[in-house]
């Protein structure tokens, strides 16, 4: 199943209702989570399937408001509930401490699931109409969306108040043309990736451009009475600028993720614990703490996940590899060469080779991936690729030329 995300345009009254809507569901979830913890007190338990009866009971007695929502958005309520409740109950399986469920709070809850029924697509006007809220106009409904089977659509309400429908379909594999080429792909911070062929992606570090912006705005929300229209006009502010930030981000990935499964039907990637190496630079000294934002702000875990779900949609294939070794082994005779960080050219004493060292590990990877150890090592200048053509989809254009860069 796909998700095509696309920005709904709701006029003044359609807002309220939302915003309406909402809050309705937000106090059935308190109610039936409720009943959830006083039968845990009793002893009894409950069931999805009683909590799910609760909900006409509720519509016919002490919550009325219940018939202006959606029968199925009602129901997809309770199976938040209880996703909730199993993802908990998973993570103490695991070892995990835990808590209790929370009541939500005003403003907490931000999701109406239309689950299978209660809305109209019309594809061709850019229009979404939603039981019991209306008719409301959208903009980014493609061919795509058009011609596949919907299955659901999530409105999402953001911090920044805008409204967003997350339209679920059924997955149509793409027919993309078989390129029988493979490439290994070595991610890091000065350089976003550098890979088997000799391309360097450059990291746009877009949270380095906006944190002096960032710091100010936090200063300014944290010196506001809280709960005042001063802080709420702040706390949009900050807001806006994190969803700005956040949205980069996601373009680069995407443009960046197709741009390889486009190109190749074998992508060999290292198979890094993200969150071990953000808590090793997460210490008290400013470059840890530097090299942690900067980590985090890569968005490597992201990067794998829509490469994976991009290359299966394709029939191509992601492979993940041992990443122990991948920077000091050297790519041509395959001793162990001995650098830090600041090391920024593999040099072999054994070979003679003498090439980028992010270069090195990208043909490592390929080599795990692959299984195949003859694989011609040169020194060659990487082509670099620069964030700013990535985002504006100059990229594109260089497919057409993709060997002219090996």
């Amino acid at each position: 199943m796909l998700t095509y995300k696309v920005q709904l345009y709701p006029n003044k009254q359609q807002q309220a209702t939302l915003i309406e809507q909402l809050d309705i569901c937000r106090k059935l979830y308190n109610k039936l989570l409720e009943e959830c913890k006083k039968a845990r007190e009793k002893g009894e338990k409950l069931t999805q399937n009683r909590t799910q009866s609760f909900i006409v009971g509720l519509k016919n007695n002490s919550m009325p408001e219940l018939k202006g929502v959606h029968s199925k958005v009602l129901q997809m309520v309770n199976h938040t509930l209880w996703t909730n409740i199993k993802s908990l109950s998973k993570l103490k399986k695991n070892g995990r401490k835990i808590g209790h469920l929370r009541f939500k709070g005003k403003g907490w809850y931000k999701t109406i699931n239309y689950n299978q029924s209660g809305f109209k697509i019309d594809e061709y006007k850019n229009k979404i109409t939603f039981s019991k809220i209306g008719t409301i106009n959208c903009r980014g409904l493609n061919n795509r969306v058009r011609k596949n089977k919907i299955k659901g659509i999530i409105l999402k309400h953001t911090q920044t108040g805008r409204w967003f429908a997350n339209i679920q379909v059924e997955n149509v594999p793409l027919v993309l043309p078989k390129t029988n080429k493979s490439v290994g792909i070595d991610v890091g911070i000065s350089s976003f990736i550098v890979d088997s062929d000799g391309i360097r992606v450059e990291n746009p570090k877009n949270i380095d451009k906006q944190i002096k912006k960032i710091k100010v705005t936090h200063r300014t929300l944290s010196r506001k009475k809280k709960g005042s229209k001063n802080w709420l006009k702040a706390k949009l502010q900050l807001a806006k600028l994190l969803e700005e930030i956040t949205n980069q981000r996601k373009d680069f990935l995407h443009k960046v993720s197709r741009f390889y499964v486009d190109n190749y039907d074998l992508i060999c990637v290292e198979d890094l614990d993200i969150k071990e190496l953000s808590q090793k630079g997460n210490k008290k000294n400013k470059r840890s703490r530097t090299l942690h934002r900067h980590i985090l702000d890569a968005s490597w875990g992201q990067f794998f996940n829509y490469l994976s779900y991009k290359a299966v949609n394709a029939d191509k294939e992601v492979v993940k590899v041992h990443p122990k070794g991948t920077t000091q082994e050297c790519s041509r005779c395959g001793r162990i060469v001995k650098k830090n960080l600041l090391t920024r050219i593999h040099f072999c004493p054994h070979c003679d080779l003498e090439l980028d060292r992010d270069y090195n590990a990208s043909i490592n990877i390929l080599k795990r991936g692959t299984g195949c150890a003859s694989i011609l090592v040169e020194n060659r200048p990487l082509v670099t690729i620069t964030a700013s053509a990535i985002v504006s989809g100059q990229v594109f254009s260089m497919n057409q030329a993709t060997p002219s860069l090996r």
